[in-house]
């Protein structure tokens, strides 16, 4: 017999959950919402900031980038379809290497970085329009300055900033149940804008009208808008200047609309071409949030990818709605010298222009503000969000050092990345001082150059890796063995022609962008090279990082599982087809999956009471709980993580499954035993466990064909075929036709054959009857071959 296993002995033995910093799952609304924190919230400033830019067709574009995200979104889903981590980086390195990818994924950081400091001061700007509104109808007059509008609006984003830093540093779960909770509040806002804008326009002819078409001839561009461009091409522009109709300003200050340029009627078709790119690469910032949706795809519960098509379908129906019909609303109802005035807050000049008694628009104007408020602050949570899932990502691939992704003692989560991004966006609101068009026309460089990067590498991997895809973007042309992606390449090419249009006229977003992306590309590889001159020429393996949690005995309390769980052991990260299985049969939101791994202690360690967490979880169980976690994130299922340090693995995994009051223990084939061995080893070891639940405990083995072996542990009912069953029965009717046996049962047939062969295995004849019993599986003790099980 092997030591007794200091598991069963010794109570004071750590036992070590480890639980990682990411392995929880939501819904697909809950996906939802948290992408629409950041697209939705785009509705609340893309159309000003666009019509700036471009001038009154600005709606038509807003309404064109709201349709083609949908296609973007298509190259999303393949990804993801590929990889469960399906982000940039993850997609461009395997495509196109690591050099690309690091410089992709700092463009994509400086969409993030900029996504929280836009909204936040977005919000600032509705709520100092509501406060001048107010106090203005309370007959105190207030008009303050563009300036100090900017100061007081960045102030409010720092604080709204700091208020989610706080709440995503406790854990993904809670900021998912806030931006849930904003989209219903936003739901009934855009409702109520929807039927009270149409109604106005309905009862007032003057309201109905349309934004000029978005040709050429009616585009109108600022001096930011154009960039470089009048430089390269100088026949193209002519000034413009700008309709005006006469209208009461809510100041005593009249807007001064400065003059505009527009295209050349002699400049051509292709002049013409370039000015609608340019205009619609202004109004690109509208289309945000895709990257978030692949980072929340990681916890999307199962079925993943079903999840993930209704959440994006849920998004491009929310999003087209929202976000286009505010422009046209905005253009419609608000007089053409008076939106300027709301170009940061379109849609307070919506409700100030609605038809009604002024204090009622006043009250709507507050009720917008509120939901505007929450719902960009969400944005600034779906910016945190994504940006620390990018930096945990890349860390993951060992381009950032291990001190980035360090737990939070308490919370589990990766709160130093958090903090760093934090860092960068009050510095950004502090930079730009508040200023929404500032902030505007730099976030484009990170969004589209991130989408194209995204879409080249797609493209690429659908040449460079053949294998079968669960999803693909749509339009695609077989000939003979080869497949052409027309509708990805598409999507490739008119990217990277917004991207570089961009680059021309975005002269704030291409320096600042520039600068920035070089900035975390420096920091990616200096960081990458310290890490590989840390591990000199050990290969680098990607590993999750794992909150450890040490506990003094095993139970369901302590590991919070519901009693009848599933226990799935698992030992070789190489062989983990039965925890594949485990995942297949389990549903984890009706019963919980515990994945454990036995810590095999040899020599004079194994009676030491107080064994530090390190030495029971060493790189081998971070790496070997890394691939579980994956596993579990492409089946979208929650598992629970346990180390057991012990000296016999079968009575650790015996006295684990009493303790938790598991209903089913999974394991794999061993190497070097039958599943015959491995089930009468584990029954033996159930035998000698302690407070054995009264609960049918079933042991299933996945062999290599894919067969499972399966037993019950402890006393049960015999499995009977039917010839057992047959020879019982003709044995009863053969006794019962006897005098006097009327009244025996099956049962005392089996009952005397049993009593009889007890007492035959105490005398003389026992030697015979073992020799006569088959299929018995002799047992080996040796402690080399105890100790692998699976």
């Amino acid at each position: 017999m092997p030591a007794e296993s200091p598991i069963l002995t010794n109570r004071a033995t750590k036992v070590v959950v480890a639980t990682s910093v990411m392995l929880t799952f939501i819904s697909f609304w809950r996906a939802a919402a948290i992408v629409l924190a950041d697209l939705g919230s785009s509705a609340f400033y893309a159309g000003g900031i666009a019509e700036q830019a471009v001038g009154r067709a600005a709606a038509w574009f807003i309404l064109g980038v709201m349709l083609f995200s949908y296609a973007v979104r298509a190259v999303y889903v393949e990804s993801c379809a590929m990889f469960t981590r399906g982000g940039v980086y993850r997609v461009v390195k395997e495509a196109m290497g690591g050099t690309l990818a690091k410089l992709s994924v700092s463009a994509l950081m400086f969409d993030y970085i900029l996504t929280g400091p836009i909204s936040a001061a977005s919000a600032g700007q509705y709520i100092i329009g509501l406060v001048s509104q107010t106090v203005t109808y309370l007959g105190h007059p207030w008009y303050p300055n563009k300036d100090t509008i900017n100061h007081l609006a960045g102030g409010i984003a720092v604080v709204v900033i700091l208020y989610f830093w706080r709440r995503n540093t406790k854990g993904i779960h809670e900021s998912s149940d806030d931006a849930l909770k904003i989209m219903y509040v936003t739901t009934a806002m855009v409702v109520v804008m929807i039927l009270w804008s149409s109604i106005t326009i309905f009862i007032r002819p003057e309201k109905q009208r349309l934004p000029p078409t978005p040709i050429p001839q009616n585009l109108s561009f600022n001096d930011d808008a154009v960039g470089w461009m009048p430089r390269l091409i100088p026949k193209m522009f002519e000034g413009k200047d700008v309709e005006s109709h006469p209208a009461v300003p809510r100041s005593p200050e009249v807007v001064e609309v400065k003059p505009h340029l527009g295209i050349l009627p002699e400049a051509g078709r292709l002049l013409g071409l370039i000015g609608i790119l340019i205009a619609f690469g202004h109004s690109i910032l509208a289309m945000s949030g895709e990257e978030t949706l692949a980072q929340v795809n990681r916890e999307l519960e199962y079925p993943k990818h079903r999840n993930l098509m209704r959440a994006g379908l849920v998004i491009f129906v929310y999003s087209l709605l929202f976000t286009s019909l505010v422009s046209f609303f905005g253009y419609a109802i608000i007089p053409d010298n008076v939106r300027p005035q709301y170009f940061d807050n379109l849609i307070s000049g919506i409700a100030m222009n609605l038809a009604g008694p002024l204090s009622l628009r006043i009250l709507f104007q507050g009720f917008i503000v509120l939901v505007g408020f929450l719902m960009l602050s969400g944005a600034v949570n779906t910016a945190i969000i994504g940006s620390n899932a990018v930096l945990n990502r890349v860390s993951e691939d060992g381009v950032l050092t291990d001190w980035f992704r360090k737990p939070h003692r308490t919370y589990g989560t990766s709160y130093r990345t958090l903090n760093l991004i934090v860092s960068l966006q009050v510095l950004t609101i502090i930079g730009a001082r508040g200023n929404v068009y500032v902030l505007g026309e730099a976030y484009a460089f990170g969004v589209v150059w991130s989408f194209a990067f995204k879409a080249l590498a797609v493209l690429v991997l659908r040449f460079k890796d053949r294998t079968p895809r669960e999803w693909k973007v749509p339009f695609n042309v077989v000939l003979g063995r080869n497949e052409i992606p027309i509708g990805l390449g598409m999507i490739t090419a008119f990217l990277f022609a917004i991207a570089a249009v961009n680059m021309i006229t975005k002269q704030v977003a291409t320096i600042s962008g520039i600068a920035f992306s070089l900035v975390f590309f420096c920091l990616f590889v200096a960081s990458e090279h310290a890490n590989k001159r840390k591990r000199g020429k050990e290969a680098y393996q990607a590993m999750d990082q794992f909150r450890l949690q040490p506990q003094e005995a095993v139970s369901a309390k302590s590991v919070e599982v519901r009693p009848g769980n599933t226990l799935c052991v698992v030992r070789d990260y190489t062989r983990l087809d039965h925890l594949r299985k485990a995942l297949e049969l389990t549903h984890t939101g009706r019963k919980n999956l515990v994945v454990m791994t036995v810590h095999v202690l040899q020599g004079p360690v194994q009676g030491y009471k107080d064994i530090h967490e390190q030495q029971l979880f060493t790189s081998y169980e971070q790496l070997l709980f890394s691939q579980v976690v994956a596993l579990a994130e492409k089946a979208g299922k929650h598992v629970d993580l346990l180390v057991v340090p012990s000296s016999n693995v079968y009575q650790a995994i015996a006295q684990t499954a009493a303790n938790l009051q598991s209903t089913e223990i999974i394991l794999g084939r061993s190497a070097v035993m039958t599943p015959e061995e491995q089930a009468l080893r584990l029954g033996q070891a159930w035998e000698q466990a302690h407070d054995k639940p009264k609960l049918t405990v079933r042991c299933r083995i996945l062999q290599h064909n894919g067969k499972i072996y399966e037993v019950i542990l402890g006393a049960h009912a015999p499995s009977l075929n039917e010839e057992d069953i047959e020879r019982i029965h003709s044995l009863w009717l053969e006794i019962v036709s006897e005098p006097g046996m009327e009244n025996l049962h099956h049962r005392d047939v089996v009952n005397i054959a049993l009593s009889r062969l007890e007492r035959d295995l105490k005398g003389n004849e026992r030697n015979l009857l073992l020799a006569q019993m088959t299929g018995t599986a002799s047992l080996e003790t040796q402690d080399d071959r105890g100790n692998d099980y699976y």
